[in-house]
């Protein structure tokens, strides 16, 4: 295990340094290229009936996980039977391009400049392509709120439970969530299209976050004192307000979040031109404004650090412990 945790280490650092350059092969998009052609053959081979499409959306996802996870297995094999140093280089490597954190803060920060230069259909548009909302009738505030929401939602799938993952099984067991966190993104949606097909991909999302984004909340409220923001108001309503999403997950971090900044958070949205109603989750101590982005990106920063340093010290104590 302490060779996967240098190189989530290593991986992090390069992360926070270079974020994911656009122009470079990024394993997960490859992944998502492998869904959207898998999903047409998968359809095509079982019955258009609900026990057709449950099957179908099962035997997509056993597909898409195992050779997702299985391509980078074989390929780790091969190169620490030929160097060492080659393999644990290709580890660091992945474990970069896994992680999220310095993505997220840059293109939350596109919003943020949009909004500091008072051009809203600039910031409606970087927003637009971060979140799954309609953003043509977002006012600065619901563009920027929308912007804190991301940050603070991905700072657990995006970053912590990765981490958690890859510190556990290096980057197969990456690969292995990443692919189920991305079949969640592009199938998971209870829609007509999807409601049956998905729902497979849905509950394992859920089940392989369950631990990540209740650690990912609570790492959150410590992080807040350090990100200067209020650890009693982090506390307060991630205990109130982590359950108040369809999501068994996805309430956690942005709960703590809104705690921290004092600010209200989620409520209705609309999607595909239809409005949908959605508990809000913190109190309205103040509006959101588009400091609040930098703001949620410097707890999302220290989130992560902190959670790697908590992954180390219980390494060191299992280890002192002979476990």
């Amino acid at each position: 295990m302490r060779w996967n945790l240098l190189a989530l280490t290593a991986g992090f650092v390069l992360d926070l340094i270079f974020g994911d350059p656009r122009r470079l092969y990024h394993p997960v998009r490859a992944v998502g290229l492998l869904i959207s052609r898998g999903e047409t053959v998968f359809r095509k081979i079982f019955p258009r009936s609900v026990q057709g499409e449950l099957a179908a959306g099962f035997f997509f996802t056993v597909f898409v996980v195992t050779v997702s996870s299985g391509i980078p297995f074989l390929i780790l094999l091969l190169a620490w039977k030929a160097d060492v140093r080659l393999a644990f280089a290709l580890c660091v490597f992945w474990d970069y391009q896994l992680l999220a954190a310095r993505s997220l803060k840059t293109e939350s920060m596109r919003v943020y400049e949009a909004l500091e230069e008072k051009d809203l259909p600039k910031a409606r548009r970087a927003v637009s392509m971060i979140v799954g909302r309609d953003t043509e009738r977002l006012d600065e505030e619901g563009v920027a709120k929308a912007a804190v929401e991301t940050v603070a939602e991905n700072t657990s799938d995006g970053v912590i439970a990765p981490m958690l993952f890859l510190a556990l099984g290096g980057p197969v067991l990456g690969f292995f969530y990443k692919s189920v966190n991305t079949l969640d993104s592009m199938v998971g949606y209870k829609n007509e299209k999807y409601l049956y097909f998905g729902r497979f991909s849905a509950k394992l999302d859920d089940v392989l976050n369950w631990i990540p984004a209740r650690v990912s909340g609570l790492i959150m409220v410590l992080a807040s004192p350090l990100s200067g923001l209020s650890m009693g108001g982090a506390f307060r309503i991630f205990l109130r307000d982590r359950k108040k999403h369809a999501s068994p997950n996805s309430a956690h971090t942005e709960a703590a979040a809104a705690g921290a900044l004092g600010v209200r958070l989620a409520g209705n949205a609309w999607y595909f031109g239809k409005l949908y109603e959605k508990p809000s989750i913190g109190d309205p101590l103040r509006p959101v404004e588009h400091e609040d982005i930098r703001r949620v990106n410097r707890l999302m920063y220290m989130t992560s650090i902190l959670a790697l340093a908590g992954i180390w010290a219980v390494w060191f104590l299992c280890a002192e412990g002979g476990l």
